[in-house]
C-alpha cells in the first residue's frame, strides 16, 4: 500500500507510512527504516501524526520495501480511526497520569476500524494536552483529579475546537466512555460527517446524553 505524490517532469513517485503505535518505535526498527530507506533511494518525514513517512519511492520497489521493512500500513482505509497519538506522558516530568497505558489499550482496539469519517484520537497525561489532543476528533487527558474526555476536535479545513464531554474519570471509566462515544457516532453520523459537525447538529447536551443512555 503507497500513496502517489506529486508527478515531476512525467516521474510518478510513492510514499509509504509504516504504523507506530503512539509514536513509540525501537531502536532495531529505527534502524531499520533507514537501512531500507537508503537502499531504495527514498526520503524520510516524521509526520505531524507521530510517524514516519517514506517517500521518493518507485512503484515496483512498493512490495519488497514493505516485505524487508517488516511493518504494516499506518492507514488501510481512508474513512477509519487513522492513529492514536500520545504524548510522552510516564517520561515526561510535567505528566500527572501515566496516560500510555491507556492510550495503548485505545490504539490496539481501535486502530484501523472503519468509521463514517477519518477519525484521530490523542491521549495525554496532563492538562497541557500535548499533542494537539483538544484538536482531536476524539481526546482523553490525565490529570490528578482523573481523566476527562473530549470530542469534535479538528484542524483540518474547517478547524474546531474539542469539546469536553466528561472529567474526573477512572481509566476504566474513560474507555467506556469513548466505547459508548464511538457507538453513537457510528449510529447517527451520516456519511463522511466528522464528529465535531455530528455534535453540533445534534446539539452538545443531546449528544452526551445519548452517550450516557448507552451504558
Amino acid at each position: 500500500m503507497a500513496n502517489l505524490q506529486k508527478i515531476r517532469n512525467g516521474k510518478r513517485t510513492y510514499a509509504i507510512t509504516p504504523h507506530i503505535p503512539g509514536g513509540f518505535i525501537t531502536a532495531d526498527h529505527l534502524i531499520k527504516i533507514g537501512e531500507v530507506t537508503k537502499k531504495y533511494k527514498g526520503v524520510v518525514k516524521i509526520t505531524s501524526g507521530q510517524r514516519i513517512l517514506i517517500t521518493n519511492l518507485k512503484e515496483e520497489d512498493i512490495p519488497h520495501i514493505w516485505e524487508e521493512l517488516g511493518m504494516v500500513p499506518a492507514v488501510k482505509e481512508q474513512n477509519s480511526i487513522k492513529n492514536v497519538e500520545m504524548c510522552p506522558a510516564g517520561f515526561c516530568k510535567r505528566s500527572k497520569v501515566n496516560s500510555i497505558g491507556i492510550g495503548m489499550k485505545l490504539s490496539n482496539k481501535y486502530q484501523w476500524k472503519e468509521m463514517p469519517c477519518r477519525t484521530k484520537i490523542g491521549v495525554a497525561g496532563c492538562l497541557n494536552a500535548c499533542g494537539s489532543v483538544y484538536s482531536k476528533d476524539i481526546g482523553v487527558i490525565g490529570d490528578k483529579d482523573g481523566y476527562k474526555v473530549t470530542a469534535g476536535g479538528s484542524a483540518g479545513f474547517h478547524p474546531r475546537l474539542a469539546d469536553v464531554l466528561a472529567t474526573g474519570l477512572t481509566e476504566r471509566e474513560a474507555l467506556e466512555y469513548i466505547d459508548r462515544l464511538i457507538l453513537v457516532y457510528e449510529e447517527y453520523a451520516e456519511p463522511g460527517e466528522k464528529l465535531g459537525f455530528l455534535i453540533d447538529r445534534l446539539g452538545k447536551e443531546q449528544f452526551c446524553e445519548k452517550v450516557i443512555s448507552r451504558g
